[in-house]
């Protein structure tokens, strides 16, 4: 058989392996980063959309209050936001901001579910600007409730409890990153508010079991997606008075910065995102093989890889999946690892059933579960999922669903070559199944759309 060499994104590093001459090699457009991304952001500052220039939002805020708090929302680690260097967002808002007389500046770190990030985590994604006098760094902690504040309630009837800090402040600011994201149809805008910053119990309808069942919930799906929705009315209620969203390309650099009132610059960037991350197909494939990027520090994120390759595969097919996991739980929280074997044991359906049951107590984490089923699915048998990551084989990928990649295989050596190794050797026992099988290669991962 002919052979072509591949190599794919594996974390930071790369892993290379041969698939056949004839494989479709999908991958998403090419965009242009921005010559002058520093001007770009200092451009969309001065001319926002919908909203006066940031400067004289400062201003304004300056003359109201005689000591103001301004607050910017960041996103965490599984988030690949530039928040320093020459296409760092945090800096030209700093400095926007000490110029305009604030001596009260929090960088609120909206880690939703996630765990809180460490001092080193944050030196490593904030610009130093971040660690001056005047500006302090915390994390949002969804579990503490003396750190939150309820302000009613949505219309779903989620109860709103909220960050206090941010409530707080008298300027709030968002930033983030739009791409496509798996449940909210894209990320970005209110999704910094909710579920960045709302407590644990507020993600029992915002990701409880019957939004996730719902087909709206889905990649790109704006209109009529309910997850969409309930992050707006949060955002709305809760007040946003400034955001600096950016869609970057597959190299990771910036390709556009929306700055502005929060929908018509989260629309306008979210609308950029839908003709950058589709990848047009034909039809469905019989092999799958894609890799869970830079969001992929856990098995719990990983699913996000699999709910979009599986658009690509055919029902009853192959998918395999590396996954280079640098989180210091390659699996996830508690409540995830706890709940995780019910995915094998029970399988899709009856596991879907007990969730939407009303005798189901809500445990947080449960969703992604539920997006691991919607992968399942598709492929009818869990064993039709090859998970090739080397921080989650033998013993240690006891109880997560699918077939480990790794069995029998020797370990030592970089990890990026063991990874190169699983999928090798899943991809070949998957052809000598189905010589005639047609293969697919996502080359960007979550990141890409296949439609």
């Amino acid at each position: 058989m002919n052979r072509r060499h591949i190599e794919l994104e594996f974390g930071r590093a790369t892993l290379a392996f041969d698939a056949p001459a004839d494989a479709d090699i999908l991958r998403l457009p090419e965009v242009r980063a921005l010559a002058d991304p520093s001007g770009a952001i200092r451009a969309a500052l001065a001319s926002p959309l919908g909203t006066p220039a940031f400067s004289d939002i400062v201003r304004a805020c300056r003359v109201r209050h005689a000591d103001p708090a301004a607050v910017i929302v960041i996103s965490d680690n599984t988030r690949p936001v530039p928040y320093r260097g020459a296409e760092g967002l945090l800096e030209p808002l700093l400095e926007l901001l000490r110029s305009g007389g604030f001596r009260r500046i929090t960088v609120l770190v909206a880690t939703g579910t996630h765990r809180l990030m460490t001092t080193d985590e944050l030196r490593g994604l904030l610009t130093p600007a971040a660690f001056h006098a005047g500006v302090e760094i915390v994390n949002h902690d969804c579990r503490d409730d003396a750190s939150l504040r309820c302000i009613g309630n949505t219309r779903r009837g989620t109860e709103i409890w909220l960050n206090r800090r941010y409530l707080d402040a008298d300027l709030k600011i968002l930033t983030g990153l739009v791409e496509p994201h798996f449940m909210a149809g894209v990320s970005g805008g209110p999704k910094s508010v909710c579920p960045g910053l709302i407590g644990e119990k507020g993600t029992y309808v915002f990701h409880g079991a019957r939004m996730m069942a719902d087909a709206r919930a889905a990649s790109l799906q704006l209109e009529n997606n309910p997850c969409q929705e309930e992050a707006m009315e949060v955002a709305r209620k809760a007040g946003v008075d400034f955001i600096v969203n950016v869609t970057i390309g597959r190299d990771r650099r910036l390709t556009g910065v929306f700055a502005g009132a929060l929908q018509p610059a989260h629309r306008a960037a979210a609308a950029r995102v839908m003709t950058e991350s589709v990848i047009p197909i034909a039809g469905a494939y019989d092999v799958v093989v894609t890799h869970a990027g830079f969001v992929g520090i856990n098995h719990y994120q990983a699913a996000k890889a699999a709910v979009e390759a599986s658009r690509a595969v055919r029902s009853g097919g192959t998918m395999i999946l590396a996954a280079n996991h640098t989180d210091h739980d390659p699996v996830g929280g508690p409540n995830y690892r706890r709940l995780l074997p019910m995915l094998t044991e029970l399988g899709i359906d009856e596991l879907e059933r007990r969730l939407l049951s009303p005798d189901w107590t809500f445990v947080p984490e449960q969703w992604e579960l539920q997006m691991w089923g919607r992968a399942l699915r598709k492929l009818g048998r869990a064993e039709r999922l090859v998970y090739c990551s080397p921080q989650l084989t033998g013993a240690a990928f006891r109880g997560l669903p699918g077939r480990d990649g790794g069995e029998g295989l020797a370990g030592g050596g970089p990890e990026c070559e063991l990874a190169a190794a699983m999928v090798q050797r899943a991809l070949d026992r998957a052809l000598a199944e189905q010589p005639a099988a047609r293969v697919a290669v996502l080359l960007d991962g979550p990141y890409g759309v296949p439609m």
